[in-house]
């Protein structure tokens, strides 16, 4: 089985245990999608159905030669190990995740546009006494004659935001077969409605690869 799914962020809520302790979770609308390709180390998924109108022909003879019905989203995700019983045209529900799981959650972050230092890398600041007109300003980057140069990776304000950002070994919480929903315990990157990618925790796997 292939333990990869894409889906849509619904936004954040929260869960109770037994005990009245509250976990903050993220809703994911995850699948159904389609398996479009399998090659030794990589799966090709298509989620949401499209008009055939709004699909480029090249892409649209693909679709009706796999006799598949046209997918808004598609990507090639790393999925090992892939089982031989999967199959192309086949369909993957939430149902490959179960409670207890731990999956990695990729997605693009929230565009910030420019910002400044203080605020894209949480500097403290200069003096904020009576007369200093530094306050959120850099100050000086440069250095003496040796070595007379700005060293690479210096903190800078610019541009923050809308990256491509993987959350790791988030807990998944409850599914939601019916429904088709994922309910992760934390946050996950991106705006609602945003593109998620959702594959096990590629850490998990290791860890649990060491112990056997």
């Amino acid at each position: 089985m292939v333990h990869a799914l894409l889906g849509r962020k619904i936004g954040m809520t929260q869960m109770y245990d037994d005990n009245g302790n509250i976990t903050p979770v993220t809703a994911i609308a995850a699948g159904p999608c389609v398996v479009l390709g399998i090659t030794d180390k990589n799966i090709r998924l298509g989620y949401e159905d499209i008009e055939d109108k709004k699909v480029k022909k090249p892409q649209l003879g693909m679709f009706t030669k796999l006799a598949i019905k046209p997918k808004r989203i598609i990507r090639e995700i790393e999925a090992r190990p892939i089982s031989s019983e999967i199959k192309v045209g086949q369909e993957i529900n939430v149902n490959v995740f179960k409670s207890g799981d731990f999956v990695d959650a990729t997605g693009i972050s929230i565009g910030k546009g420019f910002q400044g230092g203080m605020k894209r890398w949480n500097w403290s600041g200069q003096n904020a006494s009576h007369g200093s007109m530094s306050h959120r300003r850099p100050g000086s980057i440069g250095s003496n004659t040796t070595p007379g140069r700005v060293f690479k990776g210096q903190h800078m304000p610019g541009h923050m935001g809308a990256a491509r950002v993987t959350v790791q070994n988030l807990l998944v919480m409850r599914v939601d077969q019916q429904n088709n929903i994922l309910l992760v315990r934390g946050q996950v990157p991106g705006h609602r409605k945003s593109l998620i990618i959702i594959r096990s925790a590629k850490k998990k796997q290791a860890q649990q690869n060491k112990q056997q």
